[in-house]
């Protein structure tokens, strides 16, 4: 890793600039848009050397971070003149929030800018594991040559999908999933209503029990809130339709993943694909060993080149922005 010269950042801060830190990857167009107008230290591997990090901070005005940078109490206690924090995508587990604000430390979320990405991996899962794809892989590399098997498998067309989590990204979910010809219905406890309506779709709000208890798929949206851990536990899991299947791209932590491999297993549920991990890096995952129907992703369903391109730029602009630049 690149180290910090104290001279580079006195050079820094000697000129009337605003001075940001960028401790993770973004996109080299974003950095030059940074770079135009102020003075930027791009250390994309800074977020594993912590006393650097922290040394780094004292004239620093604008932070910006994957999910990788623990932006907690002890960054912003050594950062005196910080103003805003900008987050490359849309959760903020790794941000504390209130002692930002406290502070009145702006945080910049990236909003909308990789729900493309996201909801064309769900309506890709969902088709996969539809018609058996994975398994149906497995046993012709065995040279089984399984076509009875997989013959019977339903076409996507026609099916209902289930979204939990009805905001920005769940909506192009719904988009996507019209054009596929599926009906969609909508669980979100933010909403009100029977339907919500927009871009000429209207879609059914449902209680999450109807909505499970209807799906051949039900992908989830939802941020991890203590409201949402654990939120598909067993009880919750038993109430999908028998052989449906569950697509996780929110956050680790909202679902169950024992009580989720248990009923992967025995055939209650009949296929999941799963993005985000309760513990991240995923290291232990033998409770999903021997289930075929099954997509592992690591946390890449709204990372892509096109949404990273999008979602850095639109931070850089943010940031810029805010600073007045």
């Amino acid at each position: 890793m690149a180290r910090l010269l104290a001279s580079d950042l006195n050079h820094l801060y000697d000129m009337d600039m605003s001075t940001i830190l960028i401790s993770e990857f973004i996109s080299s167009q974003a950095l030059e848009t940074l770079r135009s107008r102020h003075d930027v230290i791009y250390e994309p591997d800074l977020h594993k050397d912590r006393p650097a990090l922290i040394a780094a901070m004292q004239n620093i005005e604008a932070l910006i971070v994957r999910n990788l940078t623990q932006v907690n109490e002890e960054v912003l206690i050594a950062s005196p003149q910080l103003k805003v924090v900008g987050r490359l995508g849309v959760g903020l587990e790794n941000i504390e929030l209130p002692a930002c604000a406290k502070r009145n430390i702006q945080v910049i979320p990236a909003t909308g800018a990789n729900a493309e990405s996201v909801a064309e991996y769900v309506v890709g899962a969902a088709v996969a594991l539809t018609r058996g794809f994975i398994p149906a892989t497995i046993s012709t590399l065995k040279g089984d040559w399984p076509r009875p098997r997989f013959s019977g498998y339903h076409e996507f067309l026609g099916q209902t999908l289930g979204i939990v989590g009805f905001g920005s990204i769940g909506r192009v979910v719904a988009k996507k999933a019209h054009a596929f010809g599926l009906q969609c219905l909508a669980y979100d406890p933010m909403l009100s209503g029977s339907s919500v309506e927009f871009d000429g779709l209207s879609v059914p709000l449902l209680s999450l029990g109807d909505l499970l208890a209807k799906s051949d798929a039900v992908t989830l949206h939802l941020p991890f809130l203590p409201e949402t851990k654990n939120l598909f536990n067993a009880a919750t899991l038993d109430q999908m339709k028998k052989g449906a299947c569950l697509i996780n791209t929110a956050r680790g932590g909202i679902v169950d993943e024992n009580a989720l491999a248990e009923r992967l297993k025995s055939g209650v549920i009949g296929g999941a694909a799963i993005d985000v991990f309760s513990a991240e890096p995923a290291k232990d995952l033998k409770h999903f060993a021997g289930i075929e129907n099954l997509i592992l992703t690591p946390h890449i369903a709204g990372v892509t080149h096109e949404s990273n391109e999008r979602v850095s730029q639109m931070i850089a602009d943010e940031v810029n922005r805010f600073l007045g630049a």
